[in-house]
């Protein structure tokens, strides 16, 4: 992974274009005005599955680096800086790292990903022979050895380098085990007679552990994680996803909890559809993990007073993400884990009856504070008002009804003047600095050989309408090379992606392409729209060489007039053939 990939890695491609543009959700994708011309319909698509977007008044398109350079007018390298510096990347380390000829990033990750295997394939084994962390695991938390093996439980031992060693023994550096969160400062064990809960990616790779104290001493912390490193970033990561996504997607709800072992203990008992956060502090980039999988988001923190506030900082993240927020109510005094135990149907009834979120906050601030008094009443509206703000008009409406009997105002319209008055200050977008300047001409011929290249390329059917063409014919580099490809391999299915990395970025802009626009329709609209493109294609080329024609033959001698005379017939047969060819 170089710079460039390590910053798309970290950022939203909607949340970056979405400084400079209005977005609105369109299923999988976003969609907005054209910041590059004055269209009244939503034609700026962004998708972040494909991490592209397409501006489809202008036929513009790109990852997030292209759309930085096109709005702030910046050269590539500039454009990396200012993402780089956005998404907390150290571009100075990828250079040093270039200079040293050291391993690249990617390389240095899968060195990591190594070590973070070992190290839990050698706390399994320290596990399977530790009586006290059999017999928390086992015995107090009631896990089974089926559970135990699921989950990769482990333990680290006391000893304060063994850990360390056996890396060492296996050919990787201190400074390597160092980087991955394994030894800490001073150059020992990072865990120590500790139960180790591997932390894994999406995909199920250990990216590093979460470490519950086993010996009785209250002067040492319950739960350590792993440092933040190259692979773990507690605000990106989701614990257990690898083993609840199919859950997620069968279900079509996820419960957040806030323990690693309330989410083992859930999934022993069958409800799989169940992860933590490290704490809970929520980032957008967990629930949009979880969004991609669900829009239904349910909460399943502590009623106290950081449940609450975790839950108030949650709902704008959810707002923005467009997810759907609500909270699950335990019985008082018990936390997932003892409830599993107690009575798992009790667990199964309450997840299935969540409350939408802001109701759940508006009742919390009801029962704490004393809204007869002016303190109270003031925190309950910080609290609150802000967040119905941003809902829709619907919404607010059922909440100012509720607000206004909480607080005494006389009637909901009172509270809906108030909120008004915090909606007046709307987000404000970033200036667009650079806009793109074609003549009609040029962009309609850029759209036409878009569609085609996307038809063509994605429909081997369609592609007899490419016979007939030449790559001058092309205006866009891409389509060009498309065009090129295609003539070369006339039977390409697209299941050799390698096959187009010459042009792989416009290949994701042609897919989406063909997903907005051709989707929905049957083999015979598909082939006359496939006719029509390579009509205006070739009608376009031909008007646009005539007219230098004309303008070459003002000054011309009578040598040079005569072969562009010759030339003209050529481009009025070609223009006949391709009329002849339409009315067929």
């Amino acid at each position: 992974m170089d710079a460039k990939d390590e910053v798309k890695a970290r950022l939203s491609i909607e949340d970056v274009i979405g400084e400079y543009v209005q977005l609105k959700r369109a299923g999988r994708n976003w969609k907005g005005l054209s910041p590059f011309t004055a269209e009244r319909t939503p034609s700026f698509v962004v998708s972040p599955d494909k991490q592209i977007w397409h501006d489809f008044s202008s036929a513009k398109g790109g990852d997030m680096f292209s759309f930085v350079m096109e709005v702030e007018g910046l050269d590539f390298r500039q454009a990396l800086e200012l993402l780089a510096r956005r998404a907390g990347v150290d571009l100075d380390q990828y250079r040093q790292n270039s200079r040293a000829g050291g391993l690249s990033s990617s390389n240095q990750k899968e060195r990591l990903f190594a070590a973070n295997e070992l190290a839990c394939k050698f706390y399994q084994a320290q596990f399977a022979h530790s009586r006290v962390a059999l017999e928390y695991a086992l015995q107090k938390r009631a896990f089974s050895k089926e559970m135990a093996l699921e989950w990769r439980l482990g333990y680290s031992p006391v000893n304060g380098t063994a850990l360390v060693d056996f890396l060492k023994s296996k050919e990787f550096t201190q400074s390597e085990v160092k980087l991955a969160g394994l030894a800490g400062q001073r150059g020992g064990d990072m865990f120590r007679g500790r139960l180790q809960i591997p932390l894994c990616d999406s995909s199920g790779r250990v990216i590093g552990f979460t470490a519950r104290l086993l010996a009785d001493d209250p002067q040492a912390p319950k739960y350590i994680n792993t440092p933040a490193t190259p692979l773990y970033d507690k605000s990106r990561h989701v614990f257990g996803l690898h083993l609840a996504k199919e859950a997620i997607r069968k279900n079509k709800f996820a419960v957040l909890a806030e323990g690693n072992l309330d989410v083992i203990q859930s999934h022993q008992a069958g409800v799989r559809q169940v992860v933590a956060t490290a704490g809970t502090a929520l980032t957008d980039y967990q629930l949009k993990a979880l969004g991609r999988l669900t829009p239904d988001i349910r909460l399943c923190f502590d009623a106290d007073r950081a449940g609450v506030q975790a839950t108030e900082r949650a709902i704008p993240i959810a707002t923005k993400v467009e997810v759907n927020l609500s909270v699950i109510q335990i019985p008082s005094g018990k936390d997932p884990d003892e409830l599993i135990k107690q009575d798992v149907s009790i667990w199964k009834r309450i997840i299935d009856e969540p409350k939408e979120a802001l109701d759940w906050l508006i009742e919390q601030y009801s029962f704490t504070q004393d809204l007869h008094t002016t303190k109270g009443s003031n925190a309950f509206k910080q609290a609150v008002f802000g967040l119905v703000s941003k809902e829709s008009k619907d919404a607010q409406g059922r909440h100012a009804k509720q607000i206004a009997e909480l607080l005494g105002y006389p009637n909901e319209a009172a509270v809906i003047a108030e909120l008004g008055l915090l909606e007046s200050g709307q987000k404000q977008y970033k200036p667009i600095k650079k806009t793109i300047v074609f003549s009609q001409d040029e962009v309609t011929q850029i759209k036409n050989e878009e569609r085609l290249a996307a038809l063509t390329l994605l429909q081997p059917k369609l592609r007899k309408y490419l016979y007939d063409l030449d790559p001058d014919m092309f205006v866009s580099e891409g389509a060009r090379e498309v065009f090129e490809f295609l003539s070369l391999h006339p039977d390409y299915d697209g299941t050799d992606k390698r096959a187009v990395q010459k042009f792989a970025e416009y290949a994701k802009i042609l897919v989406l392409v063909y997903e907005t626009l051709y989707q929905d329709l049957d083999a015979l609209e598909l082939d006359l729209e496939a006719k029509r493109l390579q009509s205006k294609l070739v009608a376009q080329y031909v008007r646009t060489e005539k007219q230098k024609l004309a303008e070459r033959l003002q000054i011309a001698e009578s040598a040079e007039a005569e072969r562009l005379l010759t030339r003209s017939s050529e481009l009025d047969k070609l223009l006949r053939a391709n009329l002849n060819r339409e009315e067929a």
